[in-house]
């Protein structure tokens, strides 16, 4: 088994690699620091999975995920990051990913994770699990942010990052008058005001670091 490991912190990423170098099923592991040596390193090597952060400088594991998803659909993707995954694996394993763990995660359940997802199999932990089981409601029962879509979900955390709207458009491929549409969908729908309150909404809820 081949692995590509993409986390742009390298005390983490080497880390992983001893870890996963330990597991028998696997006989390579490759890395990469940020995004575009990610896409760089697929369009030249076959891998059989790759493990993802999705806080990476110059594009996110959103932005890498959905651009594997198109290229490479039947790409193997485990999600590893530190974000809540009560935030986030739900909408990365709509966009493609076949599993979602955090990092605090131990390493017995990172190498199970791995061979399941390597395997075509679906990965996600139990405390997860239990929390889905627990919120089956209905809208009324979300958070304002479970309510906005796939991207403007992904909008809302690039102004929380501190992004104007030009560059988010830039990033996103979209026009300024389209990401404009979006932040006042994202203000309608979470009865916000401006985006000092997206900003500080996003870091109550720990959606952005």
């Amino acid at each position: 088994m081949k692995i590509l490991v993409a986390d742009d912190h390298s005390v983490v990423r080497k880390g992983l690699i001893q870890i996963i170098k330990e597991m028998p099923e696997v006989t390579e592991v490759d890395e990469a620091k940020n995004g575009s040596q990610v896409l760089e390193k697929i369009g030249s090597e076959e891998y059989d999975l790759i493990v993802l952060d999705i806080g990476m400088p110059d594009k996110s594991g959103l932005d890498i995920l959905q651009e594997l998803k198109i290229s490479n659909p039947d790409l193997h993707i485990l999600i590893l990051s530190t974000y809540p995954e009560d935030l986030y694996a739900i909408r990365t394993l709509k966009a493609g990913a076949s599993g979602y763990l955090n990092k605090n995660t131990a390493p017995e359940e990172l190498s199970k994770a791995i061979c399941k997802v390597a395997s075509g199999g679906k990965y996600i932990s139990g405390t997860l699990a239990e929390k889905l089981v627990f919120n089956l409601g209905d809208d009324a029962d979300k958070l304002p942010h479970e309510r906005l879509s796939e991207r403007e979900f992904q909008v809302l955390c690039l102004i929380a990052s501190g992004k104007t709207l030009s560059k988010i458009a830039e990033e996103l491929f979209l026009s300024d008058k389209t990401v404009g549409t979006y932040r006042t969908r994202i203000l309608e729908k979470m009865n916000l005001n401006n985006n000092a309150e997206i900003t500080n909404y996003a870091f109550k809820n720990n959606i952005i670091e």
